[in-house]
């Protein structure tokens, strides 16, 4: 019977050991990323597909929770997963163009993260012909 029991027991322990590649609540990081994507000049109409590259330069997993777009125009994807330290990932926000009625725009995406500052605000710009 201790024998079954210690073979119960024995992986739930050692399952328990310290990995870092799980994120610790209250747990804070560093990122870098390239704050303006810029089009250049698009066709009124055409959707914009702006790439940011997201790198995690701290030593904890980096949690992008939340990505607000500044208007219904625009739409983000997020990566689901934290990112490893040393790890980068990508979010992809795409601009409709249909309805733009200036010359140019500038649309924005706001980050809620596991930083310093839990929000990073990053922008779009184009001009419109």
């Amino acid at each position: 019977m201790k024998a079954i029991a210690v073979a119960f027991i024995l992986p739930v322990l050692f399952s328990c050991s310290g990995k870092k590649d799980k994120v610790q609540v209250g747990e804070m990081t560093t990122m870098e990323v390239n704050e303006v994507f810029d089009a250049g000049t698009v066709v009124k109409g055409e959707t914009i597909r702006a790439v940011f590259t997201v790198k995690n330069t701290g030593d904890a997993p980096l949690v992008i929770s939340e990505v607000r777009p500044s208007c219904s125009c625009t739409v983000a994807d997020k990566p689901e997963d934290p990112i490893a330290p040393g790890a980068s990932a990508e979010i992809v926000a795409k601009v409709e163009t249909e309805n733009v009625s200036s010359k140019s725009v500038i649309k924005s995406v706001t980050l809620v993260t596991n930083t310093e500052e839990s929000t990073k605000v990053l922008s779009i710009k184009a001009k419109i012909k």
